[in-house]
């Protein structure tokens, strides 16, 4: 089984590009950028928020807390933004925190280093380290560091793999603290991003690709893991989600796996600020997994 050709060897450099690069798969991205815009614009401008704490020295290791109202810790819940790992800002995705603090839930929005000035290893090491920092400190801003739940679109879902596979148990950690993770849209093996475009900035290297492959390291975080993926997006990043679907449920784990129909890379954000969408409905649901 392991020597099987994979499914992108035989595709051509311009099929590659359409299955494996978001951007090109749907050229009007900027398009639905502006369409959460005004959403951000809000969320930053009226939410009370503990901006750019750092939890680590690079300029990179930096994060937002969105605290919740409400009586006792509240749950928390961190987002890890897209950008193939070589680009985006925590700024960008205040609009998740609006939904989120809405329903007595603190958001944090990380940022983590990115290519080509990091490798992938570093951007892994980073968001890990970022949720050491909030399980160890977002006590002091109101949140419960046993009542974490993820979310993470596209290299973010990559991110929120790489946690679920990380040895908490090695860092002094309970890996209980981790209560739900929602995966959108996810890269889960970098080996294609190595035959495109980006791979001018991500710089991927066979042995870099081996040791960021979640879709053959074992899961060592066992909480419910819903995964999403948009209907309108090329088949090839479809099949990744079912891949790492696979992966879960060799290991134990029975992730619900939703494809949204009519979503495509860059509007499936739209729904993480949306309580009734298969997105935000699994974001409140796992995040009050213990209240």
């Amino acid at each position: 089984m392991t020597n099987a050709p994979r499914l992108w060897e035989s595709l051509t450099p311009e099929e590659l590009e359409f299955q494996y690069n978001p951007q090109r798969a749907c050229p009007n991205f900027n398009d639905y950028r502006a369409l959460r815009e005004p959403a951000n614009e809000r969320a930053t401008a009226t939410l009370k928020a503990h901006r750019d704490i750092a939890y680590g020295d690079h300029k990179l290791r930096n994060l937002d807390i969105y605290p919740a109202e409400g009586d006792g810790p509240r749950p928390v819940h961190v987002y890890l933004h897209g950008g193939y790992w070589r680009a985006q800002d925590k700024a960008n995705y205040a609009f998740i925190a609006g939904m989120l603090v809405q329903h007595g839930i603190t958001a944090v929005i990380m940022n983590y280093e990115l290519c080509p000035d990091s490798t992938l290893d570093a951007v892994a090491d980073s968001a890990i380290t970022g949720l050491e920092w909030v399980h160890r400190n977002i006590a002091a801003y109101g949140g419960d560091p046993n009542a974490v739940c993820l979310s993470g679109h596209s290299a973010g879902a990559h991110l929120t793999a790489e946690i679920l596979a990380t040895d908490w148990a090695a860092r002094g950690i309970d890996p209980a603290f981790i209560v739900g993770a929602v995966a959108v849209s996810g890269i889960y093996d970098p080996a294609p991003a190595a035959l495109i475009s980006v791979n001018e900035q991500l710089r991927l290297t066979p042995e870099i690709i081996a040791r960021r492959n979640v879709e053959t390291r074992p899961t060592l975080v066992h909480c419910p893991v819903e995964l999403m993926v948009g209907g309108d997006e090329p088949w090839q990043w479809i099949d990744q989600t079912f891949r790492y679907s696979h992966h879960l449920h060799r290991q134990g784990n029975q992730p619900a796996v939703h494809v949204m129909p009519n979503y495509n890379h860059f509007n499936i954000l739209l729904p993480f600020m949306q309580p009734e969408s298969p997105i935000g409905a699994a974001m409140l649901r796992l995040s009050r997994a213990r209240k």
